[in-house]
């Protein structure tokens, strides 16, 4: 599973998307260390199950557990990638956009780590918009 992609965050978001479409039980994503914070926001905040860092060769990779509410229907309705190497898009504290009225999150990376807006807005900080996830 060795590849080089120039956009490795709108990479893992395609896949999950993509698995949540076709209603995959779990997905596996390439591990970085941001890819593995914002695996962990996406647990926090209930858009996923839990996940598992395989430590296979040539590269490590994440398996992540997608949820699903009644009927099959998907806890995460969309995934949209914000700041893209082609454009960064930086967010200041009073900036950080409410996300479905509340119901989504924005993923921002700021000085003190990844967070959620949320977050971010309650230790008074900006960042970059990494993602949305509604």
């Amino acid at each position: 599973m060795s590849y080089n992609v120039s956009d490795p965050i709108a990479d893992m978001l395609t896949r999950i998307r993509n698995a949540v479409m076709v209603r995959h039980p779990s997905v596996i994503v390439p591990s970085s260390r941001l890819n593995l914070s914002i695996t962990r926001i996406l647990r926090d905040e209930g858009f996923v199950g839990d996940y598992e860092v395989l430590r296979e060769k040539p590269q490590r990779a994440i398996k992540i557990g997608l949820k699903y509410g009644e009927r099959k229907s998907p806890v995460i309705y969309g995934l949209k990638r914000v700041s893209r190497p082609g454009l960064r898009v930086y967010v200041k504290r009073g900036d950080i956009p409410k996300v479905y009225g509340g119901l989504g999150i924005a993923i921002v990376s700021t000085s003190k780590g990844l967070m959620t807006g949320k977050e971010a807005w309650q230790k008074k900080l900006g960042g970059e918009l990494l993602c949305y996830v509604w």
